[in-house]
Formats: structure tokens, C-alpha cells, sequence
């Protein structure tokens, strides 16, 4: 048991309002359950998700955990820029999602995994990298929600850490093994509302709790100069730079969001981001603003946890009945995102472990089901367990973002440039997972020549990024010009300076190097592959099933042999 001088929850209260949210949402479970699964619903809900429930499942997955800790951890070690380095990023990003989402889908409309298109574009090589990169993706995500779900409990209640986070382990496993994406698409939508609710009661009452506009006034003191200046430096080489490019990484890379890019409506994939983006930024900027607020009154993470921060602000400044509408607004956001990170790893096993390799092909549904769930199972222990590491959650969020943006110009570039090929896929990945890893851990002195070498394929990484965020919206000529003019921009600003910012360094390095890597390789390919063939190679499994069923009289007889 944690003592603490805020205000907690009693332990019967926690537990009722636990058992209550996941009770809840286990009931509606029930509701939207089919006796005889469907394994195309079971993943994509058939492709034909309406606006309004891909619109909340998008914001409420995106929502996240981090988007309330890393957030506040960004207003509270980097001042007033630090909400909207966090919250505006993630925003846009969403909105960079659509139209390379409107590619994918145009090529494999009844796709189940982006991995499964690169199976079909390259073979099982790339498609396993990207399978494997996901699955270790989707498990630290679950890792950070039950980390954040353990923190909440044991800040607000009597409850362990380890204890709530076995709780929403548990309750999250209980709603969504049963009928998987659905599940998570329908509970989404009415976390989402009640996420929304929530914040436009709790956010205003702990700012006028806490002081209102005279405790920022008179408590302007306690910020140094970085965090008072609106454009600072440091906030934006050490949070906002590094990630804007790793938030690109994960809506590329990240199946929670291809699975509800594959299963919403092709016609309202445009709407639904749009929406998103706005939804997404408007709330995460207010829930930062907590953290901005608790560096004005000087408050002290408990533990020297910067998890604890937005706990102990709704602790310290919000009457009971707050406690327990903040308490419920936490658990939803990260049960809306967990939830979807259990569903994204069973959709990558079904289809890209078992369908794809395991069954050569040919697969059984019932199976499929099968290996989804069991995955769900052995998911959830697995993130339990990590969990009890408390790791930084802000810090994570950075590494998997930057070691997926290794896989962001191979991907785009495999469904634009028809010369891509599987060797300069795998060997442009690799290549720049291990100079990233050099990198980031530092694993060789970074000085001399060696810092120069890398300041350069990070400058060509800033590059890319912003030419494959033009290329989305104004094409190929339009996307070569600014990413050649961002190149010569940064690389005389990088060379000598970039050094000091280990964490950019390394995130733009694996851009540079899996750019320079595939495009190279590409240019010396010279066969073309026709994207048509990508409808036909990835199909609905329902369809599959059909078509190996049909009775053997309805097939056309055999030749006779020639004598």
C-alpha cells in the first residue's frame, strides 16, 4: 500500500468502479457476439465500418495512455510549449495517415494487415519484418497501458500497482477475446463519449481548483527560461522533433491503425481522418495542459515518477465525485487502446503467421479463431508482466517510433514505385534498424568522424520525412524539391550540433538510412511489378473459404492425357 497525502479512493470504491467499467463493456461484448464467427469480422468487421464508429475508434485508440502520462510529462519538463509539441504532432499525423490509407486500400481493399500486403507486393521475408516489427510494437503498447493502468490505481486508491494492473489486464482480455476487432470498434465508441464528457468537466475543474489564470501569474517564476519560452529550443530538438518523427513511424507502421484504415468504409476514409485529426488534438492538448499546470504549483511526482502527475493533480484538486469521473476517464482511454493492440496482435497472427505460412495458403477458420484468441491470452500475460518494469512511457513511445520509422520509405515507396523489390525491402530495413541501434545506444563513441557520418544520413532522414509528408498531399515533383531543400537546410545546422540530441540523431538516422538504402537498391532493380496483381493475391478469407469448398462437380474435369 502506497501512503500518500492526496486524497484516494476507498478500495472498495476502486473496485467497484472497475468492475463496473469492464462489466460493462463485457455486457456489450455479449450483445454484439455471433455464434459462428466470421473470421473477416472477427479482424476487419468486413471492411464496411461506418463513419461515426471509425471516427471514435480512431480518436479513442489514439487516445491512449501516453496521451495523458507522455503529455503531461511534456508540459511539465518543457513548459508551454510542451502540450502542443505532443498533441499537435500526434494530430497530424493522423491527418498524414489518409492519403497513403487511400493507396493501400485502393491496391488490397480486402485487406486484413498491411504485412499481408507486403506479402503479396514481396514475399514472406518482408512481410515477417514487418509482421515481427508490429508484434513487438503492439506488445509494448500493451505494456505502457497496464504500466499506466498500475500507476492510476496506485496513486487514486488503496490498490497496488501490480494490482491494477492485473485488473486491467484481466478486464481488458475479458471484452474483446470473444469477438475481437468488433468488440473493440463498438466498445470505442462509448468509452469515446465518455472520455469526452469527462475531460469537459475534470480539465476546467482542477484548473480553477488549482488557482485559475492567478496561480499562472503569480507562479511564473518557477519556470527557467526554456519552459517560459513559447518557442523553445530545447523543447523542440529533444520532444517536438523527435516525436513528430516518430508518430510518422507509428501511423505507418502501427496495425491499430491500419486495422481500422481496412476496416472502415473505403468511401469515408477521407471524413473519418479528417475528423479524427481534429478530435484527437482538441483533447490531448487540454489533458497536457495538466502537466503544464502542475510545474506552475511546484508539485513533486511521487516517487520521482512523471507518471504520477496527472494522478496526483486529479488527487490534490479534485472533490471526490472528480476523482472518481477521472479515475473512469484514465481507465477508458487506456482499455480503448489495449483493447485494440489485443485485436491488432491476433489479426497479425491469424493472417501472417498461421494463414499466410502456417497453413501454406490453405486455412481452416475455426483455426484461425483459435490461434487469434489463444493470442490475446499469451498477449495480455505478456504485457502484464513487462509492465511491472514501470518504464518511462514517454521515453518508449520515442524508441518504437524511431525504430519503425526503419520501415517507413519501404512501405510507402513498395505501393508507389513498381521497382521496389523484396532485397532492397529487407536490406533497407536491417541495415537501418542497425545503425539506429548504434545510435541510440550509443553503442560506438559518437564523435569525430563517425558523428559527422551520422549527422549526415540523419539530415537526409529529416529529408525524407518531410518529402513523403508533401508526397502524400502534392505528388512526386512537388516532394522531391522540399525533401532536397530540407536536406540542404539541415545539413549544415547538423553537422557538429546535431550530436548533443542522441534521441533526434537516432530517429532521423533510420529515415536517412532505409531511404538512401532502398532507393539505391531499387534503381539497379530493373523489373516492374504490376500493383493489379495485389487485389487478386490479397482477398477476404470468407471468399477463400468459399471458393475451397466448392463442390468438385461445379470445377472444370481434367484433360484427358495425351497418348
Amino acid at each position: 500500500m502506497q501512503e500518500t497525502e492526496f486524497f484516494q479512493l476507498s478500495a472498495t470504491t476502486a473496485i467497484l468502479l472497475l468492475a463496473g467499467f469492464y462489466g460493462a463493456t463485457f455486457l456489450m461484448s455479449l450483445f454484439i457476439g455471433e455464434k459462428n464467427e466470421n473470421v473477416d469480422g472477427y479482424m476487419v468487421s468486413n471492411n464496411a465500418v461506418g463513419f461515426g464508429l471509425s471516427t471514435a475508434s480512431m480518436i479513442a485508440t489514439w487516445i491512449w495512455a501516453a496521451s495523458f502520462y507522455a503529455s503531461a510529462t511534456s508540459g511539465y519538463k518543457y513548459g508551454l510549449s510542451g502540450p502542443l509539441h505532443y498533441g499537435f504532432w500526434g494530430a497530424l499525423m493522423i491527418l498524414f495517415i489518409y492519403p497513403f490509407g487511400r493507396r493501400f486500400r485502393q491496391l488490397a481493399p480486402k485487406a486484413h494487415t498491411l504485412a499481408e500486403v507486403i506479402h503479396a507486393r514481396h514475399g514472406t521475408s518482408s512481410q515477417m519484418i514487418m509482421a515481427v516489427s508490429n508484434i513487438v510494437g503492439s506488445c509494448i503498447s500493451l505494456m505502457v497501458n497496464f504500466t499506466a493502468a498500475g500507476a492510476l490505481v496506485s496513486i487514486l486508491s488503496p490498490l497496488t500497482f501490480i494490482q491494477g494492473v492485473l485488473i486491467a489486464g484481466l478486464g481488458v482480455l475479458s471484452y474483446t477475446l470473444w469477438s475481437g476487432f468488433r468488440t473493440s470498434v463498438m466498445t470505442d465508441f462509448a468509452q469515446l463519449a465518455a472520455m469526452i464528457i469527462a475531460a469537459v468537466i475534470i480539465i476546467p475543474l482542477i484548473f480553477f481548483n488549482a488557482g485559475g489564470p492567478g496561480v499562472l501569474q503569480a507562479n511564473m517564476w518557477r519556470l527557467d527560461s526554456e519552459q517560459a519560452d513559447f518557442y523553445s529550443t530545447k523543447a523542440i530538438l529533444e520532444q517536438g522533433a523527435p516525436y513528430f518523427v516518430a508518430v510518422l513511424a507509428y501511423a505507418i507502421g502501427n496495425q491499430t491503425i491500419a486495422q481500422r484504415l481496412f476496416a472502415v468504409r473505403e468511401d469515408l476514409i477521407k471524413p473519418t481522418f479528417l475528423t479524427a485529426t481534429a478530435g484527437y488534438g482538441a483533447v490531448v492538448i487540454g489533458l497536457g495542459m495538466l502537466g503544464l499546470l502542475a510545474l506552475f504549483v511546484g508539485l513533486e511526482p511521487a516517487n520521482g515518477d512523471m507518471n504520477n502527475i496527472i494522478p496526483q493533480m486529479a488527487s490534490t484538486y479534485l472533490p471526490p465525485f472528480g476523482i472518481a469521473l477521472f479515475f473512469l476517464l484514465v481507465v477508458g482511454s487506456l482499455s480503448s487502446t489495449a483493447d485494440s493492440d489485443l485485436a491488432a496482435l491476433s489479426a497479425i497472427v491469424m493472417t501472417d503467421l498461421y494463414a499466410k505460412n502456417l497453413a501454406r495458403g490453405r486455412p481452416d477458420p475455426r483455426r484461425m479463431l483459435w490461434w487469434g484468441r489463444a493470442t490475446m491470452i499469451v498477449a495480455t500475460m505478456v504485457g502484464v508482466i513487462f509492465a511491472s518494469l514501470r518504464l518511462d512511457i514517454l521515453v518508449m513511445l520515442v524508441f518504437v517510433g524511431a525504430l519503425w520509422g526503419a520501415i517507413v520509405f519501404p512501405v510507402i515507396a513498395s505501393f508507389y514505385w513498381d521497382r521496389v523489390d523484396n532485397r532492397a525491402f529487407v536490406c533497407s530495413v536491417l541495415s537501418a534498424v542497425a545503425l539506429f541501434t548504434v545510435v541510440r545506444f550509443e553503442l560506438i563513441p559518437i564523435e569525430g568522424a563517425v558523428a559527422v557520418f551520422f549527422e549526415i544520413c540523419a539530415a537526409i532522414g529529416g529529408g525524407v520525412v518531410l518529402g513523403l509528408m508533401t508526397f502524400g498531399f502534392f505528388g512526386r515533383k512537388a516532394a522531391i524539391a522540399v525533401g532536397a531543400a530540407g536536406v540542404a537546410v539541415m545539413l549544415p545546422a547538423f553537422i557538429g550540433a546535431l550530436r548533443e540530441y542522441i534521441v533526434l540523431m537516432g530517429s532521423l538516422t533510420a529515415y536517412g538510412v532505409s531511404a538512401a538504402v532502398c532507393a539505391g537498391l531499387s534503381l539497379r532493380n530493373t523489373q516492374r511489378f504490376d500493383f493489379a496483381l495485389l487485389a487478386d493475391r490479397v482477398t477476404s478469407f470468407h471468399r477463400e473459404q468459399e471458393t475451397q469448398a466448392r463442390p468438385s462437380a461445379q470445377r472444370p474435369a481434367a484433360l484427358p492425357a495425351k497418348g
